[in-house]
């Protein structure tokens, strides 16, 4: 079976998410295995992820602004 579309082992998940809970480091891993990943499988699961944490910061920041506008409005 090809490397890159091989599923990963249980115990290949559990130190995936051992790493991925370490902070710092988890940033790293989560970039190397998106864009150099070999395995298909976590490639694009870090890729999911990524997309997400993208679209959860940007509603935060949006939310944040308005949350902030609206609270000078009412101060005023």
């Amino acid at each position: 079976m090809d490397e890159s579309v091989r599923p990963l082992t249980l115990g290949e998940w559990m130190l995936t998410l051992l790493v991925l809970a370490i902070p710092l480091v988890n940033i790293l891993m989560y970039l190397y295995w998106a864009f150099a990943g070999r395995n298909l499988n976590r490639k694009r699961f870090c890729q999911a992820s990524l997309i997400w944490f993208l679209i959860v910061l940007g509603l935060g920041l949006v939310l944040g602004i308005l949350g902030a506008l609206f609270s000078l409005g009412m101060s005023m």
